[in-house]
């Protein structure tokens, strides 16, 4: 298993769809938002979290569709699936590898762009707390979205729409610890929730990835 993990990660970064694409993409889309609605430091503090976590979110969804396509193609997939390997530590451990190649930089590279933002000074570590906290179900959710395109040519947009609509409980509790730190409000409740969310989907979607992975190679 620490293979396969070990063996994804240098495909993902080897491919240019880990670190690079996603930091890039989370560049952009932090750069063009103080274009869009001018250089108000008060709105663009104010919507700092909010934009932060959607640049995160969009981020993660460049390189979903990689972590079974490539496989499938070429026909490891089904080799893996043969194997003494659980299937259901496959898919955890390709989520893992999603996570430390695309989530991971995410987190690091986020102070560093809501300077771009004008993020409150507060704000700072409750943004890394959330990211930190909430990008793992991102990486588990789209790996279950991933294995149910397996397969399917140019899936990329159906997986985006299948998957989004899954984001949107982290997407709020992620983003309204960021906001509630920045502001010096509580942040407890928000912070459990999400961290539930991330829990509940490590512990039941690879049972549901497998699942599915097991159908479609039928």
């Amino acid at each position: 298993m620490i293979a396969l993990f070990i063996r994804d990660v240098r495909l993902a970064v080897r491919a240019g769809g880990g670190f690079g694409l996603g930091l890039a993409f989370f560049l952009i889309v932090v750069v063009l938002v103080p274009f869009a609605l001018g250089p108000e430091t008060a709105l663009l503090s104010r919507i700092a979290p909010g934009v932060l976590w959607i640049g995160a979110l969009l981020a993660c969804l460049l390189s979903l569709d990689r972590i079974f396509a490539l496989d499938f193609e070429d026909g490891t997939l089904d080799l893996i699936a043969t194997s003494p390997l659980p299937l259901e530590g496959v898919c955890a451990a390709k989520a893992l590898a999603h996570w430390v190649t695309t989530g991971l930089p995410l987190v690091v590279a986020a102070p560093v762009l809501g300077v771009l933002l004008s993020l409150p000074a507060a704000g700072y570590p409750w943004l890394v707390v959330s990211l930190l906290v909430g990008t793992p179900a991102l990486s588990v959710i789209g790996t279950f979205g991933a294995a149910l395109t397996v397969g399917i040519k140019r899936g990329g947009l159906l997986l985006s729409l299948l998957v989004l609509p899954l984001y949107v409980p982290t997407l709020i509790f992620g983003a309204e610890v960021a906001r509630a730190g920045a502001g010096d409000l509580a942040v407890e409740t928000p912070l459990v929730l999400l961290a539930a969310v991330t829990c509940v989907t490590i512990a039941l979607l690879p049972f549901a990835s497998a699942a599915v992975l097991r159908m479609n190679l039928r």
